[in-house]
């Protein structure tokens, strides 16, 4: 964050008067964010002049930016964690990262536990948000090894983890897009994913601030307040996860409503061609299917004159100085129009994740690739269609069932606006395939579903055994979809249904 905060103290000499962030508590200028910024930072250098590794109650306002840019002037590391983590969550959050600073206000600071016991010092920072720190001088902050930012992601293996990224990864992955979108200095962007993920921090907020433009959020999500505020400020671009730009769609009165958007880049959950063409014709804008992670920030996307079987029907193609590749199971790559592992190398790479205050680098292949754990395809003119993790697999009878494959044939039949298919324990068969739906309209049956499966070439043994029609999937505090929930939500549906509504086979 330092050369940010360089940067933005530079434009706020020279228009202070600019309007850096606007949320629902109002507009916040340069000039104020930055004087807020400076004024946090002598106040954390009081507790010791050494560059700092500060944790900070990351919710979607300007005191997030204040508190990143002043760790940023104090030339230290900035780790963003939501408000509504549990004190489990904080706990292992303070054990990979070793903080030296905890900002937060007094409710977050309650819900996770701080005490004087191990956060004894403390001061008023700024707003409602108060500092506490140990006895201890700081760490040394080259521990780091060049990383700036961190933030804590689900992953796949249950345990959180807290992925650093550098800034210089993070200013490529910003530049990429601000290049790809044909973004320019003093546009809006809309900041409405929480701003504690890694993709938020960096896209959210990192960006606007690097473009010269504004970030414009809303607190807690909410389709409505998010068309509105759109509208209002006239936000040029933003991401969103697929939950998220499918919602808008739906809403009441959302038709045309982003007409003046330049695109909405969509990433970072299952996509299905047809819905999300629906939800662009609904909105007005041009949406970007992209692929990224949090280890290796967004790193792909299509272009905005793509025509819709690339733009939505795949999931863009690398950045520049980026390489996504397919490979066999003895990480040989893999000819173009292949499925296999899928492995990506470039500039947005992790430094690694934060395991008792420093990074444990990622385990790469000999030439440099981080293996994702994704199934892709890469095509002859370059462009990717990533199709699902590789060990999504449900296990009936002995027969192995393809998550992906499952999905995606219902995401294709008409009606269905999105799907998650989850497996459901049985005693006999040891778990059989359920399917969430949201239709947008009318509830959709398991009849509904496999009479329109038999004109598919699906075959029958993939077929659901339990399909539920919901008003959403079970969503993670980012907005992703969250299997963990999706598989206690269908257990719940199937034990409270009649013993009749699983299908024969």
């Amino acid at each position: 964050m330092k050369t940010l905060a360089q940067e933005m103290i530079t434009r706020a000499a020279r228009t202070p008067d600019d309007v850096a962030v606007v949320d629902e508590s109002g507009s916040y200028t340069l000039g104020a964010v930055v004087t807020a910024a400076d004024a946090l930072a002598h106040t954390i250098a009081e507790l010791d002049t050494a560059p700092p590794t500060v944790l900070v109650q990351a919710d979607n306002t300007w005191r997030t930016v204040v508190s990143a840019l002043a760790v940023g002037m104090r030339g230290g590391v900035v780790a963003v964690l939501s408000p509504h983590a549990t004190e489990s969550e904080f706990a292992l959050a303070v054990a990979d990262i070793a903080p030296d600073v905890v900002i937060g206000d007094a409710d977050s600071l309650a819900q996770w536990g701080v005490d004087a016991s191990t956060f004894p010092r403390s001061a008023a920072a700024f707003d409602t948000l108060e500092i506490r720190s140990g006895q201890a001088s700081f760490g040394d902050i080259d521990r780091w090894q060049g990383g700036t930012a961190i933030a804590m992601t689900s992953g796949s293996t249950g345990r959180p983890k807290c992925v650093v990224q550098s800034e210089e990864a993070i200013r490529y992955a910003c530049r990429s897009t601000i290049d790809a979108v044909g973004l320019e200095p003093g546009d809006a962007i809309g900041a409405f994913v929480p701003l504690s993920s890694v993709a938020a921090f960096c896209f959210g907020m990192y960006l606007p601030a690097f473009l010269g433009g504004r970030m414009v959020s809303i607190g807690r999500w909410s389709p409505v307040r998010a068309l509105e505020a759109a509208a209002q400020q006239g936000i040029a671009w933003t991401m969103l996860v697929p939950t998220m730009a499918l919602q808008l769609s739906v809403t009441d009165e959302s038709e045309g409503r982003l007409k003046a958007m330049r695109a909405m880049t969509v990433g970072g959950g299952p996509m299905n061609e047809r819905a999300l063409g629906l939800a662009e014709n609904v909105l007005g804008t041009t949406f970007l299917r992209v692929f990224g992670m949090s280890e290796c920030l967004g790193h792909t996307t299509p272009a905005l004159d793509d025509p819709p079987s690339i733009r939505l029907g795949r999931d863009g193609r690398p950045f520049p100085g980026t390489i996504v590749r397919s490979v066999d199971s003895f990480g040989e790559p893999l000819p173009a129009g292949e499925v296999g592992e899928a492995q990506v190398k470039g500039p947005s790479l992790f430094v690694g994740y934060a395991r008792e205050g420093r990074p444990v680098p990622p385990a790469l292949t000999p030439d440099g690739f981080l293996p994702t754990g994704d199934l892709v395809e890469v095509g002859t003119d370059g462009s990717i269609f990533v199709s699902g993790r590789q060990k999504q697999i449900i296990i009936r009878g002995g027969r192995n069932i393809d998550i992906n494959e499952m999905e995606s044939a219902l995401a294709a039949l008409d009606g269905v606006v999105q799907v998650c298919v989850v497996p459901v324990p049985d005693d006999m068969l040891g778990e059989r395939a359920a399917a969430l739906v949201v239709t947008g309209g009318r509830e959709m049956t398991l009849d509904d579903i496999t009479t329109r499966l038999a004109d598919t070439d699906l075959a029958k043994f993939k077929w659901p055994e339990f399909v539920f029609t919901v008003e959403d999937l079970p969503q993670n505090r980012v907005g992703k979809l969250s299997r963990q929930d999706a598989v206690a939500l269908a257990a719940e549906l199937a034990g409270a249904a009649e013993t009749n509504s699983a299908r024969k086979m």
